[in-house]
């Protein structure tokens, strides 16, 4: 691979790209080859560090259900091993649980990586990387493809050793424990949650071990559960808290079987979504009203950092009716997380940062986005209110949930997109100052978000530059019938000056 090929495969604080064939147009860039450089290249890195690490370094390995997971791990422990580091097979495991390995006591690992692409389609994949600190920022993997290009070479004279851990347990473990400790049920220690009947739906990715490693220990029936095997092709429906499909999976599981709550994961398990016994979804806004009550109840008008893309009745929950701080921030989890560490830094107390797309990362667990955790967090609540006899629709049912709402994707077809859609989010700025009714909100720290009053839209929109594709992504909210229409119809005579953006979608 020449240099413009390596960095292509950055996402971010991730690296992702094609690893199997299947689709069409789409042609393999993780190969192997490339893996076993880039495990080479993690190792280099990790020298640079020049921080204290065991001799020879333990390096922990997982991965998702992908089917190109088997031969990329095998070609990533031949690239450790090489450098004379000692590997770690992890099996199938969770991003969480492959940070946890560098902190709990039983392992310590140096450096640990997970073999993950979420929830993206079956042929792709990619790696997450981590040490004690946490996960690479976007900057370190940069900096590990800059290695990866110069064809790294390592030959150790002694080769490491190769060992197998079931890091899945040990971090499930953890989580039973949470739930004991927290819950402390009064006669039932053990399994407080004996009187549940949860269903939990992994999409055929990491989190089925959720069911008999953390919900049967505690005492829970989880009839109905579904999709649990591991499968790569994702045969049921994408891995993810954000799809309609998805959702109404878990949403009809929950209702069929009488179920008082329904789990959902992504496919690594750094995601999670849930549903109330009534068949309602928990995800998105009404996800995050929920994590915040538990949080706020917990540390007092703390802030709650979320994405840019939150809805305004979110805002109104989070300060008048907990009495939180809402803080909006750029979209991105890592983007978010690091908001929220910034903020703590500064004196300003904050224990939750979270996306809409379900990534949520807690002070108290390292600021780590984990969805088991975050599942943990709510499974505790609904324990402690069910003794009172509420549950976990009482501490959301003042939540404005706006009446519609849409995403709207425009492709930016030239290659200066960045460029381009800056323009066109500063001529925007312009044009809103021209329309009544619309009012630009202020301390925003992601393209423009624009107010509509009742005449105009009842709502708001956000435009805005996508972090990696040629897209600007337009989100609009409005709480009346045909508002977003209404907003959309005024958007579409801003539009039409730019030849370079496919509006097919307005």
């Amino acid at each position: 691979m020449n240099e413009t090929n390596w960095f292509s495969l950055q996402n971010g604080s991730d690296i992702r790209g094609v690893a199997s064939d299947g689709i069409a147009g789409q042609t393999i860039n993780l190969t192997p080859e490339v893996f076993k450089k880039l495990a080479i290249a993690f190792i280099l890195w990790l020298n640079e560090k020049n921080e204290k690490m065991s001799s020879p370094m333990k390096i922990a390995i997982g991965r998702d259900s992908r089917i190109s997971g088997p031969i990329l791990m095998q070609a990533f422990m031949d690239g450790i091993l090489s450098t004379g580091s000692n590997g770690i097979d992890c099996g199938i495991s969770s991003t969480p649980a492959m940070y946890m390995s560098t902190i709990f006591e039983e392992t310590m690992y140096d450096g640990a990586v997970m073999l993950t692409a979420s929830h993206l389609p079956f042929n792709r994949n990619g790696i997450k990387f981590f040490t004690a600190k946490g996960g690479l920022e976007k900057k370190d993997i940069t900096r590990i493809l800059e290695i990866a290009s110069t064809n790294p070479y390592l030959d150790a004279s002694v080769k490491g050793h190769k060992s197998e851990y079931d890091l899945i347990s040990t971090y499930s473990g953890f989580l039973v424990d949470t739930i004991r400790k927290e819950v402390n049920h009064p006669t039932n220690y053990l399994k407080p949650l004996s009187n549940f009947h949860i269903i939990v739906d992994a999409g055929n990715g990491s989190g089925g071990f959720f069911v008999n490693k953390v919900l049967e220990p505690l005492g829970a029936n989880t009839t109905g559960s579904q999709f649990l095997e591991p499968d790569g092709l994702f045969p049921n429906h994408i891995p993810n808290p954000e799809d309609e499909t998805a959702m109404e999976s878990i949403q009809n599981a929950v209702l069929a079987h009488n179920a008082d709550i329904g789990i959902i994961f992504d496919t690594d398990v750094d995601r999670s979504a849930a549903v109330d016994h009534t068949g309602t979804g928990i995800n998105r806004n009404r996800l995050i009203a929920l994590i915040s009550s538990i949080i706020l109840e917990e540390h007092p008008n703390s802030t709650i950092v979320t994405d840019s893309i939150t809805s305004d009745g979110l805002t109104a929950f989070i300060e008048t009716k907990l009495g939180g701080k809402h803080h909006r921030f750029q979209r991105g989890y890592k983007n978010v997380i690091n908001e929220a560490i910034r903020l703590n830094k500064a004196d300003q107390e904050c224990w939750l940062a979270i996306e809409t797309s379900g990534h949520a990362a807690l002070k108290e667990n390292f600021f780590l986005d984990d969805g088991a955790f975050l599942i943990t967090k709510i499974l505790v609540k609904a324990a402690r209110l069910r003794q009172q006899g509420l549950t976990l629709l009482n501490l959301t049912e003042s939540l404005q949930i706006p009446l519609e709402s849409k995403e709207i994707r425009l492709k930016i077809l030239v290659p200066t997109f960045k460029e381009y859609g800056n323009k066109v989010i500063s001529d925007l700025t312009e044009y809103v100052k021209q329309v009544k009714g619309w009012s630009i909100v202020p301390n925003n720290y992601e393209g423009i978000r624009v107010s509509c009053d009742e005449q105009s839209g009842n709502g708001w929109f956000l435009l805005r530059l996508s972090l990696h594709d040629p897209v600007i992504p337009l989100n609009i909210e409005s709480n009346k019938d045909g508002g977003v229409n209404t907003i959309a119809l005024k958007l579409t005579e801003f539009f039409k000056r730019y030849q370079e953006l496919d509006k097919s979608q307005l």
